[in-house]
């Protein structure tokens, strides 16, 4: 059992603990500030609950966090892009990079939404309607090496050198074959996401070209598109897979917010 003298101690300790602890604000991103919020939970453990700090037409996303714990928990990120997502397919949103921590709610007013006020106001108009989409196409790996070996004779060459001796005294032709297909892969990508973006450019407000995530990608775009065109943007995806099919696997993921398409104050100072 404890003695009193260790109870008081333990009780100091735990009171020092909690003092210690230091709160900012995180900052999701920019909304009107006619927004009305649910019971929204973003980063953190526990996850903090989300309000809404207004200066004239516009409003941030925020959530108390506690600034001597880091972020960066893949929970964290989700929760930031979670958070955005929902918000974007009801109003237009300026999401802000993951992990932008302020000091205090007064310091989002005076250091953020009033110096930027008008360039936000602006954006959010500019995003009125839209929504971003991302289109993901991953080659079939037995199509994708059937289509290489049927058009590239050096890379037919090099598979009968290799087949049935030993990997070590075949390494180089090892290596130059890897080299012949990821080349082959290489200019297959550009030529399908250059189709891609000509076929869907009419049906898009812009369109940006992501760098691929995966050797097999096939595609890799970001799409403003406008709300009302999205049977449109999905109708044109139908097609491409119809022409596709067995070659390449698309996906089309969204509404969400327009990461690609806005840049914040916080991402122009880390261009600069």
């Amino acid at each position: 059992m404890s003695s009193s003298t260790e109870r008081s101690r333990a009780a100091s300790t735990d009171q020092a603990d909690r003092s210690a602890v230091r709160t900012g604000s995180y900052v999701y991103g920019i909304v009107p500030m006619d927004v009305e919020l649910d019971d929204a939970r973003g980063v953190g453990d526990p996850p903090g609950r989300v309000k809404l700090v207004r200066h004239g037409e516009v409003a941030a996303l925020v959530s108390e966090v506690a600034t001597n714990r880091p972020l960066g928990r893949p929970q964290d990120l989700k929760a930031h892009q979670q958070l955005l997502d929902a918000a974007a397919a009801e109003v237009p949103v300026l999401p802000l990079r993951f992990g932008a921590v302020m000091a205090s709610e007064e310091s989002v007013v005076d250091e953020l939404l009033a110096p930027h006020h008008d360039a936000f106001l602006a954006g959010l108009k500019e995003l009125e309607g839209r929504a971003e989409y991302v289109i993901k196409g991953r080659y079939v790996e037995q199509a994708l090496l059937a289509e290489v070996f049927a058009e590239n004779t050096e890379a037919v060459g090099l598979r009968q050198e290799i087949v049935g001796k030993p990997e070590d005294a075949t390494w180089d032709a090892r290596i130059r074959l890897g080299e012949v297909i990821n080349q082959s892969v290489e200019a297959k990508r550009d030529t399908d996401t250059n189709a891609m973006v000509e076929a869907l450019a009419p049906r898009c407000v812009a369109i940006a070209v992501r760098e691929p995530t995966h050797e097999q990608d096939a595609v890799h775009l970001a799409v403003l598109v406008e709300t009302g065109r999205q049977d449109e943007l999905e109708q044109a995806l139908d097609e491409f897979a119809r022409q596709w099919e067995g070659r390449v696997d698309l996906r089309l993921i969204g509404p969400m917010a327009a990461y690609d398409f806005v840049m914040t104050p916080q991402q122009e100072q880390e261009g600069e």
